[in-house]
């Protein structure tokens, strides 16, 4: 026996072998080691042949779930190897397999997964400057392609997708891609595959196999090369590790970066999409506020919305008409709502079937969601926004699975397949017939037992039952001198004897033999039935991909309802113009009509950049990402918290916000903050919206006023990005009037005596001062702290830089003038003039002294 196991260990040694044995999985060796600490299981040994017995532990095959879960979590593979043949008609040693390798990306256990989110496993291939990227979630059937060409778009695409297992060829080395560095920060595992995996033939003849298609370019697949690659090492690899033919794999969905608005990580960081960036919790999320849905498969479908902002306006306004028309449906909305939250996870039980792991009450719980199906189609029927029509036509009501499951299967059976008591009465002659048998044999065993006390005047005789020994009759030793000859001794116990007789070995043959024949009979029949089911998988996972949607959908109208979010007008022109907005997140986490409101107006000419200036705490950062969520929500179809809002779709929203440190990669605060900015500045276009908080703030004064100077003149200059550039650098303020589209505004303060009001209202114009050291003062600082803050500050307002700020605007605004007229031709006079108004310092010089140096250059001209 440890000779087959070392021999399978030998087959799977990145894997912590569980080896069936009997009623335990064992592990040894290395892997008791691990397992024994992992689980805090006991560590003991067995004789195995060598000189010193093997480390050894092991848990309980039937609870072996949960402790597979734990090491999987942990990011360990666990491979389990199963008694393939039954240990009774085996000869020698009973038969092992491994059946399957569980991942921290292919586990489909949902004790152990998330309901409300995915769990993606993920390939990735580089060849000639170009990334391939596949990710599957197994556990819903989710299939997507697609390929970049830089290493930041891939690391977007990895957070986006967020999975828990990477695999990927060497090759990723040599892009310069950090793959430890990303695995390390996401907590995912990941293993490096046999570069044979990703061979360009293997891969696509593995792809055309799988989803039985003639070419590439049925699948829509022809355009990507290099992403066809990785799609097919990770198909092989599934098939690998989990020993199946992944029948519920039946589409892949190849995507580009033009068809979604593209968030990078800090930007879903800095938004807080889905979880808050302190506490890494739901709740103060966008998707807390957006998230009312009623199943498993809506939440993942309402996150994949959020993550996902359409571009198409199109896309976007056809689902504002479904969601408008459930928002005025108030009554048959939320009948839907009420059907919905009959409806188990289809995706992830239609899993389950194909896998063969669904056990009775998950076929159950199966015919009770598609028994839903029906009442929802009705009410769909009188609906008519296109979306709502589209998604009624994808819901199969899947009426004849219902019927066999409820033909078939009792209302209320065990939990496991084997036990019997899962098939009904009146389904199967066969079944009948033995099941009466099996009910029948108690009687006779009651009456044998009713009959034998009054043969033998033995008052507590008693007929049982154990594994070991079957059916015997049970006399105490008080009686043990009335037992008649023709019963047969079978165990001597301390207080009693046990015998049989040959009426009683009649009668156990017959009930053990109906019972144990009923069970495999019923056993045999609730397969049938679950591969039945199985079989309709396309059927299932598109039923259940619009149930999903449908109740997205439901969600974005419920919170559009309750909270009073008003329906934005979507086009192309450009314009982002917001009346009266308010900040999802925030305004749901304080009381009620506590929240200020504010306006906002971007385009791409004469409004481009607003530069926003004010005091700490006064509600710059709100209101900045309060206009990127009104976008983005705006994209996904959502209504807004506005009073009115017309939104000019944008490609992608950058976001610069706050300070922290990357430790693990020795970039200070600064170098995190160049980096994120380089990103901004290289990826953005007009079509952009940039959000800027602080940019500067982490070098010196002059360097960082240097530097944000100079981000808001490239972006005006080279970009044109609608831009909100938060600063506490007021000589930027300067910028308005010397740039075309640059415009000032503050956060309207209240000062009372040495205390200010933060009145959180954005006003044109700019802040004259930062009120730092008054917000120290409600902060709590010592008062000759704050004294002697006052003498300094007064003391550097004496060298005020705004004199030098002005000297360089009205300078680089002469140079720019001088810049736009390339192309004229200049005398030599006139060069020299323009030379020397170049080096003029303008800022130096009195009224009289210009007056003199025009006249003289008005005679130059005219000798």
């Amino acid at each position: 026996m440890m000779q087959e196991y070392l021999k399978t260990k030998s087959e799977y040694e990145d894997c912590i072998l569980f080896y069936r044995l009997g009623d335990f999985y064992e592990m040894f060796f290395e892997d008791a080691k691990t397992a024994s600490r992992e689980l805090e299981l006991t560590l003991t040994g067995k004789a195995c042949g060598a000189e010193e017995r093997a480390p050894m532990c092991g848990v309980p095959f039937h609870a072996a779930d949960s402790y597979i879960n734990r090491l999987v979590s942990r990011g360990f593979k666990v491979a389990i190897c199963e008694q393939v043949e039954d240990p009774k008609e085996a000869k020698g040693l009973v038969k092992r397999e491994v059946i399957r390798v569980v991942t921290p990306g292919t586990n489909i256990d949902q004790m152990a997964l998330d309901e409300t989110s995915n769990n993606y496993i993920m390939a990735l291939f580089y060849q000639r400057g170009v990334f391939g990227v596949a990710a599957c979630d197994v556990s819903t059937a989710d299939f997507y392609l697609t390929e970049v060409d830089s290493v930041r778009k891939l690391v977007d695409e990895i957070f986006r997708f967020n999975p828990a297992e990477i695999i990927y060829s060497k090759s990723i080395f040599e892009s310069g891609m950090d793959i430890s560095g990303i695995t390390e920060k996401l907590s995912c595992a990941s293993s490096l595959l046999d570069e044979s995996m990703f061979d360009d033939v293997l891969c696509t003849r593995e792809i055309l196999r799988h989803f039985k298609a003639h070419s590439l370019e049925g699948l829509g697949l022809m355009d990507f090369s290099i992403g066809k690659i990785s799609a097919g090492a990770l198909l092989s690899y599934l098939k690998e590790t989990q020993k199946s033919d992944l029948a519920h794999l039946t589409h892949i969905t190849p995507y580009t970066d033009g068809k979604f608005m593209l968030l990078d990580n800090s930007t879903r960081r800095n938004l807080e999409l889905t979880e808050t960036m302190r506490d890494k919790q739901k709740r103060g999320s966008l998707l807390w506020v957006l998230d009312k849905t009623k199943t498993a498969l809506g939440a993942r479908q309402l996150k994949a919305y959020i993550e996902q902002p359409l571009i198409s306006v199109d896309e976007i306004i056809k689902r504002q008409d479904g969601i408008e028309e459930l928002k005025n449906m108030m009554i048959d909305r939320e009948e839907l709502r009420e059907y919905l939250s009959s409806v188990y996870d289809l995706e992830r039980l239609i899993t389950k079937i194909t896998y063969q792991s669904a056990n009775p009450r998950d076929l159950i719980a199966f015919k009770q969601s598609i028994g839903m199906l029906k009442p929802i189609k009705t009410i769909l029927n009188g609906l008519h926004s296109r979306i709502l029509c589209n998604l009624n036509d994808d819901i199969d009501d899947l009426k004849d699975l219902y019927v066999l499951i409820d033909e078939a299967i009792m209302e209320e059976p065990p939990i496991s397949s084997r036990d019997g008591d899962i098939i009904k009465t009146g389904y199967n002659d066969e079944v009948d017939r033995l099941r009466s048998a099996k009910i029948d044999g108690k009687k006779w065993l009651a009456d044998l037992e009713a009959n034998e006390r009054e043969k033998t005047g033995i008052k507590n005789l008693k007929i049982k039952f154990n594994k070991v020994f079957g059916f015997y009759l049970e006399v105490t030793n008080s009686y043990k001198d009335l037992v008649p000859d023709y019963y047969v001794r079978k165990q001597t116990l301390a207080n009693a004897e046990r015998y049989y007789t040959p009426e009683l070995k009649e009668l156990e043959d017959s009930i053990l033999g109906a019972e144990d024949r009923l069970n495999t009979i019923e056993y045999e029949f609730f397969k049938t039935v679950r591969d039945t089911i199985a079989s309709q998988v396309d059927r299932i996972q598109i039923t259940a991909k619009a149930i999903a949607n449908l109740d997205a959908l439901i969600s974005l109208a419920v919170v559009a309802d309750k909270n009073h979010y008003i329906r934005p007008v979507i086009d192309n022109r450009g314009i982002i113009d917001i009346k009266e907005g308010r900040h999802p997140v925030v305004e749901q986490m304080i009381d009620d009509d506590q929240f200020i409101s504010n306006d906002c107006y971007l385009d791409l000419d004469t409004n481009t950049i607003a530069i926003i200036t004010g005091p700490n705490m006064a509600g710059k950062s709100t209101y900045m990402r309060q206009v990127a969520l009104i976008v983005l929500m705006a994209q996904i179809g959502s209504f807004v918290p506005a009073t009115e809002a017309r939104i000019g779709v944008v490609d992608r929203i950058f976001t610069r916000v706050g300070a922290s440190d990357d430790l693990s990669t020795g970039q200070s605060t600064f170098m995190v903050e160049m980096n994120e900015v380089a990103n901004i500045l290289n990826n953005a276009t007009n079509k952009s919206l940039l959000i800027l908080d602080e940019i500067g703030r982490g070098t010196s004064t002059y360097d960082g006023l240097s530097i944000a100077w100079s981000v808001v003149e490239h972006i005006a200059y080279n970009i044109g990005a609608k831009s909100l550039f938060a600063t506490h650098y007021h000589e930027l303020t300067e910028l308005e009037g010397q740039i075309k589209g640059v415009h000032n505004y503050c956060i309207s303060v209240q000062e009372m005596g040495e205390d200010i009001i933060f009145l959180r209202k954005i006003i044109p114009g700019g802040a004259d001062q930062s009120y730092g050291i008054q917000v120290a003062r409600l902060a709590g600082l010592p008062e000759e702290v704050l004294t002697r803050a006052r003498t300094i500050v007064n003391s550097l307002n004496e060298n005020d830089i705004a004199a030098v700020t002005d000297k360089i605007a009205i300078q680089e605004h002469i140079e720019e003038k001088i810049k736009n007229m390339s192309g004229v031709t200049f005398s030599e006079k006139e060069a020299d003039i323009i030379s020397e108004l170049k080096n003029l310092e303008i800022t130096q010089i009195t009224p009289l002294e210009a007056m003199n140096i025009l006249f003289e250059y008005h005679n130059k001209v005219n000798e």
